[in-house]
């Protein structure tokens, strides 16, 4: 095993940027701003990791730290964007901190797209996208990812399934019962999607409505009852290690 660079340092923040990177001055503001003077307590000459979801990872050096901006030099490309399996996790939208919960583990596990499915038992029909898609970025710039997973509006469960694409498989996470999801995975590789319920599972019509569908393919994630969350996260998991992302 090779020794660890000693620059820039394993401990080195990291940060989300809207605006396409390339070598030169950036200024940065806001809570970012905030979190590099404030929280990090960043000076001149203090390393900082960026990336953008287009052109990869950078490496920069703060040259000017203020209370309200952050002066900034991009150095060198460290990384390019990384290649991101094609999975999809349509989950119905959960209560707030679960829902939270939910969405961190999706971008940390490396889905390339959230789709809130709204259902008959759905307890929020409106989930806040924004909100989202900023625990993503949070759960990014802590794991080390290049490409941000989208988020798509949120849509009903029959629109969902009309629209859908014959060339992604769609695994449903049936609690009555289905394939074995690792087995049902390996046996469908390519473009995919993993379908999740709410908290109260889907009712008899929206199963057969699902199970009925060309591409659905119901899958058990094994003998305990699991809440809706952990099940999203359990068959990300599965499809990644089947993929051969793990």
């Amino acid at each position: 095993m090779g020794a660890e660079p000693a620059w820039p340092p394993r401990s080195t923040p990291r940060l989300f940027v809207e605006a396409p990177l390339a070598p030169g001055a950036l200024r940065l503001d806001g809570a970012q701003a905030h979190y590099l003077a404030t929280v990090m307590r960043a000076k001149p000459g203090d390393a900082v990791k960026l990336f953008d979801d287009a052109t990869g990872e950078w490496l920069a050096q703060v040259t000017q730290a203020g209370r309200r901006d952050v002066a900034l030099d991009v150095t060198e490309r460290l990384r390019e964007r990384e290649a991101v399996p094609d999975l999809w996790l349509c989950a119905a939208p959960l209560k707030k901190g679960r829902v939270d919960w939910l969405a961190e583990k999706a971008c940390e596990l490396g889905v390339d797209r959230l789709v809130p499915v709204v259902t008959r038992r759905t307890v929020v029909d409106r989930p806040n996208t924004d909100r989202l898609r900023t625990q993503m970025i949070e759960a990014a710039e802590q794991c080390g990812r290049t490409a941000l997973p989208q988020v798509a509006d949120a849509v009903k469960l029959p629109a969902l399934l009309r629209d859908w694409s014959a060339e992604r498989a769609l695994f449903f996470a049936d609690e009555t019962g289905g394939e074995p999801a690792a087995v049902a995975m390996r046996a469908r590789p390519g473009a995919a999607a993993i379908l999740i319920g709410p908290e109260g599972g889907f009712d008899d019509d929206e199963r057969a409505l699902i199970r009925g569908h060309p591409q659905a393919v119901a899958i058990a994630l094994g003998p305990r009852i699991l809440r809706a969350e952990t099940a999203a996260a359990a068959a990300v998991a599965v499809w990644m290690a089947a993929a051969g992302d793990w």
